[in-house]
């Protein structure tokens, strides 16, 4: 019996998620349920030359050189020891009040972030910087995980972004814009969160301590200590801003400047640059190979028109251009509690994007909501993505302690998703001054 395309489809994502429940990679579920479903349409040869076409054309498309090369600058930056210089430069200057340690660690994950890119590597790294500084002013256990995971989300909003880079790659959206969409959003959630802090205090005044008072000798010794990465951060974007790099030489120009500014400063020796080189390139692979299983599952998704007959139902549906949009954000919401959020972006964009279009919304805008709502997916119980990393940094403290610290900033986050919705200018105005 011959099978309609329809079920196809159905039985390719059911295929899909029980690769994914039994811990197949994501890129190899995906490239293995493409492949198999478009042999089955369009026979195994045609199969067989587009898995070959495919990763030849990914890994050597010169637009894709962005990712490895902003994940190498981030590694340099990583090893240099800049996220200890953050929070201590921070702390400087607003440690001493209440609650500061905390603002101090959220301002720090917000310039490692900006540096970085990579959410999980902000969260991970921070859990070994603040958190042991705050349990010593006697910080509750909650309230210093909780930052820290709700910090690490910062990771994909503030350029360089990897999950932006890839959103951009698969509806071939500019990367720069994209990357000047996503700073004043960034911003923004900086602030709330700061904000945030400031109302717990003034809620439960003394639920956080005091830090100590720092002189003004080392608040510019502070400063000095990260000259390298806020030179190194305006540099690279306002190259882009300005129209002087592409993403992708922008890329190579912030990886040379972090390992240029790495060896001037002394703080990379042969063992850190290995550590850094290994780092990017093991990344940098896992990426790859997901992109190349998405990309074989896009034709899948092609041959059998599942993006066209998923826009038809959902503009069908009666609900208007924003009840679709937060049906699609529920999804991502629920998504959010099973996969990490490259593998989110890459499996759903194909489907979702042409609905998109279709509804009438800014693609740039739409990129800047879905990876925020994609990063609160992160740290929103039951299964929070940054929660297990922190946990497996800091053993003695349970998922529900973070969890319980976490929830101000889950509901920050839902208020800043629905101020960026009503007033998509925030994300729209700095991509519109670009030359």
């Amino acid at each position: 019996m011959e099978l309609s395309p329809d079920w196809i489809a159905i039985i390719g994502f059911a295929c899909l998620f029980l690769l994914m429940i039994l811990r197949v990679p994501v890129g190899m579920a995906m490239g293995l349920v493409g492949m198999c479903g478009y042999s089955y349409i369009a026979g195994p040869h045609a199969a067989l030359k587009l898995i070959g076409q495919t990763s030849m054309r990914t890994v050597t498309d010169y637009t894709f050189g962005v990712i490895p090369m902003f994940m190498l600058m981030g590694a340099f930056v990583s090893v240099s020891g800049v996220s200890k210089e953050l929070f201590r430069a921070a702390n400087a200057f607003i440690g001493h009040l209440r609650g500061g340690l905390g603002v101090a660690t959220i301002l720090a994950c917000g310039g490692f972030a900006a540096i970085c890119g990579s959410s999980v590597a902000t969260a991970a790294t921070f859990s070994s910087v603040a958190y042991p500084e705050m349990r010593r002013y006697g910080y509750p256990q909650s309230f210093a995980t909780g930052v820290i995971a709700a910090g690490g989300t910062l990771g994909a909003m503030l350029p360089p972004s990897t999950v932006l880079a890839v959103y951009a790659i698969l509806t071939q959206q500019d990367i720069g814009k994209l990357f000047m969409a996503g700073i004043v959003p960034g911003v923004f959630a900086i602030l709330m969160y700061v904000l945030t802090i400031f109302i717990i205090v003034k809620v439960k005044p003394d639920w956080l301590p005091k830090g100590e008072d720092q002189t003004w000798s080392d608040r510019i010794a502070g400063i000095k200590a990260i000259w390298a990465p806020i030179v190194l951060f305006i540099f690279v974007i306002g190259g882009l801003y300005g129209g002087y790099f592409t993403p992708t030489e922008a890329g190579g120009v912030g990886a040379s400047g972090a390992f240029i500014l790495g060896i001037v400063r002394g703080k990379l020796n042969l063992h850190s640059i290995k550590e850094a080189l290994l780092s990017a390139t093991r990344t940098s692979a896992a990426v790859f190979t997901v992109l190349i299983g998405a990309m074989l599952f896009g034709y899948f998704l092609t041959i059998t028109q599942v993006p066209q007959k998923v826009t038809l139902l959902l503009t069908g549906l009666g609900l208007g251009s924003y009840g679709v949009l937060a049906l699609i954000m529920l999804m991502y919401l629920v998504l959010g509690c099973l996969m990490d959020s490259m593998a989110m972006i890459i499996l759903t964009v194909p489907i979702i994007y042409p609905v998109i279009l279709q509804l009438g919304f800014d693609p740039i805008w739409f990129g800047v909501i879905i990876v925020m709502t994609v990063e609160l997916g992160l740290i929103h119980p039951p299964v929070g993505m940054n929660v297990f990393v922190i946990k497996s940094v800091v053993k003695d403290v349970s998922f529900l302690t973070i969890f319980r610290g976490v929830i101000p900033f889950i509901l920050t986050d839902i208020c800043r998703l629905m101020i960026l919705i009503a007033f998509p200018i925030i994300a729209l105005w700095l991509p519109g001054k670009m030359g």
